[in-house]
Formats: structure tokens, C-alpha cells, sequence
């Protein structure tokens, strides 16, 4: 037997406001399709928007996956807006076209759509906020899915009631209670036959797993569940804050790539004064900012599994500098010494007078060089020289800069990256060390060695980022001029 059937619009009322989810003075899109669950959702919100003091809009997204019913279904919202004296706003897109240009499956590529539609009318301001017609039998179901496949604590979490700009006013009720709602009041309602598609697994737990448990296991379990989400997102909450923090802290950006230090990431929490050094014991955040990194490289956080993480934690623990996993979405982490770092791999082209990312080549001309600045946008630096009077005696004091006699300066006088088999002579030594060398004792990742900066004369290095000028290119006594060398980011 249903009960509160008559409170059940007090119900949504104290969900919209325990959460937040409306204000007064808001335009409100609500997300219909037809389906009883959307149009009860409209309902209630007409009529609770004096008491919300919110204006609604009616929303439609056709995702031309079912042929004329999803036309059909589309018409049947129109007329119910236009009944309820409601403007609409209707969207579509070719969803099947859009999977398969995308390689995702139907049902992430029509939420995608979807979602982008709701997205697009907030940010032009037609909107505040949108409301779905999520239940507690979606979150029921959600949860479950979710154990089935496989998931986390954070997974427990199952359905948000307020995520961005998308709020879920009817999270706690049952999905029967809004269908007797609508029979109340001679509602109908459209039915999407692909909910009776039972190859899909959330088809099969609605229609045979979740009233399994009903009868036989737990009368209460859809509550029971309900519960857990609310708990889980309350832990979740509290981590997600912790893991952002430290994020902010902690990841250091370079361009579209983002690097973290390996023992940072891999330190447990100092909760109790002392740091946990069992390092087996991992850091409940740890997995947070990867998963947290990743979601910024690919733009949300969809397809990363708990694998692709234990392979990154595994790349991090017992893997030696140089070696790199791909993940999916185009995304690889490589180790370089102590740090990981997190990049969208990018073609090398190939074609005539094109470059890898990482080189470049330009020549100076010598002749009237008194000041110049060499933008490098491969690697956003630029190296700034310029030509000074140099008094007999004068000593090289400005940290940030570099300074070569310039009557050792010969053409070609090129700035460029670092190849293999550069070498350079430190002053002081009878002979030159290979730059590769030197790379390894600093501990300069490959990575970075790919578009490392190094000025040339004539073929020999003069000067390399990081590194003195070459013993030949020394101040001394005799030098009347210099060429000063500073590096800075744009």
C-alpha cells in the first residue's frame, strides 16, 4: 500500500529545500520525455512554484533513437506544455550518429547529447537550474549497478540530488507513488519500449533484480539503499574536499600536461600528528587526484576503471624512470625519476617541413644583434640575448642569466633542442661530457630532455638550460663585450 500520497508534494517541496536545489526568483527548466516519472515531476513543480516563487520552463530533448515514437513522444510533451500554459524549449540530435562517431555506446553518448542540450540553455541564461526526473528507485537501481560491476566507496554514492546545475527533486520518492499521482489525476503518460530491453543491464535489475529483493529479501531495501547513497556521498564529500586541497597543492600544471611528485601523491594523511610510514597503507585520497587528474585531462570521469588506477599506482611503486602506460581517451602517464606525469598523447606528424612537438630550430643572425628575444611557443619560453659592453674584470652576478664572451661567438649561431650526442665542456674540464650525461645526474626526466633549450656557435654548444656557459665561452680578462642569456617563461 502507498502511503503519503497526499504529502507527496510536501516531500519534493522539503528535498528541493534541504538541498538547495531552487531559489526564489529562478527559471527553472524542467527535463520532460514523456515518461510518467517527467511529466509527474511537471506537475508537482506547477504546483509548487508560488511557493518556491520560481517561473518553470519545459524542456525536451528528442534523441531520434526510436523513429516516430520519439517524434511521437516529443508531441505529446508539446501538447502537455502547451495545456499547463508552459513555454517550451525542444532540442534533438542523431544520438546513434553521434556514438559512432565517438566509438562510446548509445546510452553515454545520448547523455552526453542530452546534457550538453540542458548545459547550453543554462550558460545562455534561458535557465537557472534544470530539473530530471531522477527517483529513489534510480538510485536504487544505480547503487546496485554499480556493485555489480564493481566499484568503490565513491561509486556507493550512486545519484546526486544536486550536481551542478542539474537537481533532483523527486531522489526520495518511489517511483509507483508518481505513477498513482498521475492516475489521480487522470495523467498519462508515454512508455519507451527500450525500457523493456532486458540485455541491458539496468533493464533486467529494475524488472527482475530489485522486485527479487522486495519479495524475498528486504521489503525496505530500496530504502535501504537510498540510504547508503546518502552516506557514502556524505564520506565521499569529505574527500573529495580533502583530495582537491591537496590537488591544488600538489600538481603542478605544465601546458596541457600535469605533473605530481610520486611520494607527495603516495603519503598517507597526517590526521594524528605522525605521518603513517607503513607505505602499503595507502592514503584514502591518493586515488582521488588521479582520478581527479584524469578527469581534467579528458573533461569528466567517465571510463577510467580501477585497474587503469592500480596500473598507475603500480607505474608509480615499482616501475623505473622512462617507462609510461596509455590509458584510454588518449591519455598516458609517464614516470620520469620521482614524479608521474599526466599528458594527452599527441600524433607526431610527419609530413614535409613539419616538426614533433617537442623540437625547434632557429638561427640568430650575428650581424647588428644587439637585443633580441626568441619566442619558443613549442615549449612557451623564450630566450632573451643581448650584446653588452663588458669593463675588464667585471664577475657574472645576475642569477638569472648567463653570460658568453661574444667575440667566441661564431655562425651559424642557432637556439635549439637537445639532440642526442650533444655534448658540452664544463668549465674547468679537459674534456666534453655528453649532455645525456649530465641529464642523468641531475635527474632530469626524458621527457623534459626531448625539448631542453641549448645555444650553439659553429656546431659546438655555447650553452645548454640549467648548465654554465662551455669552458671556451668563459669571461675572462680580454673580454671587451658579452652576449648575456636569459631564459623566461611568456
Amino acid at each position: 500500500m502507498i502511503s503519503n500520497m497526499d504529502k507527496i508534494d510536501q516531500r519534493v517541496l522539503a528535498t528541493i529545500r534541504t538541498h538547495g536545489m531552487l531559489r526564489a526568483g529562478d527559471v527553472a527548466g524542467v527535463a520532460v520525455s514523456g515518461g510518467a516519472d517527467s511529466v509527474a515531476l511537471l506537475l508537482l513543480l506547477k504546483g509548487l512554484r508560488e511557493a518556491l516563487g520560481i517561473r518553470l520552463l519545459v524542456l525536451n530533448f528528442n534523441h531520434e533513437l526510436r523513429g516516430e515514437e520519439s517524434n511521437e513522444d516529443e508531441r505529446f510533451v508539446a501538447e502537455l506544455a502547451e495545456r499547463l500554459g508552459l513555454e517550451i524549449i525542444a532540442g534533438r540530435e542523431n544520438v546513434a550518429f553521434q556514438a559512432k562517431a565517438s566509438g562510446s555506446n548509445l546510452e553515454d553518448a545520448a547523455r552526453k547529447c542530452r546534457y550538453a542540450f540542458f548545459e547550453g540553455l543554462v550558460q545562455a541564461g534561458r535557465v537557472k537550474r534544470v530539473c530530471v526526473g531522477h527517483t529513489a528507485d534510480d538510485q536504487a537501481e544505480t547503487i546496485l549497478a554499480k556493485i555489480i560491476r564493481g566499484t568503490g566507496p565513491a561509486g556507493l554514492a550512486g545519484i546526486y540530488p544536486v550536481a551542478g546545475n542539474i537537481v533532483r527533486p523527486q531522489i526520495e520518492i518511489r517511483r509507483a507513488e508518481l505513477r498513482e499521482f498521475l492516475k489521480a489525476r487522470s495523467q498519462t503518460w508515454r512508455e519507451d519500449s527500450s525500457n523493456l530491453d532486458e540485455s541491458k543491464l539496468r533493464a533486467r535489475i529494475r524488472r527482475r533484480l530489485l522486485p527479487l529483493l522486495e519479495e524475498d529479501f528486504q521489503p525496505a531495501i530500496v530504502s535501504h539503499l537510498s540510504q547508503l547513497g546518502t552516506l557514502a556521498r556524505e564520506d565521499e564529500w569529505f574527500w573529495a574536499a580533502v583530495a582537491e586541497e591537496r590537488f591544488g597543492e600538489l600538481v603542478r600544471r605544465e601546458g596541457e600536461a600535469q605533473s605530481i611528485v610520486i611520494q607527495d601523491l603516495l603519503m598517507p594523511l597526517d590526521f594524528a600528528g605522525e605521518a603513517e610510514q607503513d607505505r602499503g597503507v595507502m592514503a584514502p585520497v591518493t586515488t582521488r587526484i588521479i582520478r581527479r587528474i584524469l578527469a581534467e585531462l579528458k573533461g569528466d570521469r567517465l571510463g577510467f576503471t580501477s585497474r587503469h588506477i592500480e596500473d598507475i599506482l603500480s607505474l608509480a611503486t615499482t616501475s623505473t624512470s622512462g617507462h609510461q602506460i596509455h590509458l584510454p581517451h588518449g591519455i598516458a602517464v609517464e614516470r620520469g625519476f620521482d614524479e608521474l606525469r599526466f599528458s594527452r598523447r599527441v600524433p607526431r606528424q610527419t609530413g614535409e617541413g613539419s616538426v614533433g612537438e617537442a623540437e625547434f630550430q632557429r638561427t640568430i643572425p650575428l650581424e647588428g644583434l644587439n637585443e633580441l628575444e626568441v619566442e619558443l611557443p613549442q615549449i612557451g619560453r623564450r630566450i632573451r640575448l643581448k650584446v653588452i659592453d663588458w669593463p675588464a674584470g667585471q664577475r657574472d652576478t645576475n642569477p638569472e642569466a648567463v653570460f658568453a664572451d661574444w667575440s667566441c661567438i661564431r655562425a651559424p649561431f642557432v637556439v635549439r633542442n637537445w639532440l642526442p650526442g650533444d655534448a658540452i665542456r664544463p668549465q674547468g674540464r679537459l674534456r666534453a661530457r655528453k649532455l645525456k650525461q649530465l641529464f642523468r645526474e641531475r635527474r632530469i626526466a626524458l621527457r623534459e630532455r626531448r625539448s631542453w633549450p641549448v645555444l650553439t656557435s659553429a656546431g659546438e654548444l655555447v650553452w645548454a638550460r640549467g648548465f654554465p656557459v662551455a669552458q671556451r665561452f668563459l669571461t675572462g680578462e680580454e673580454t671587451r663585450k658579452v652576449l648575456v642569456i636569459c631564459e623566461e617563461h611568456f
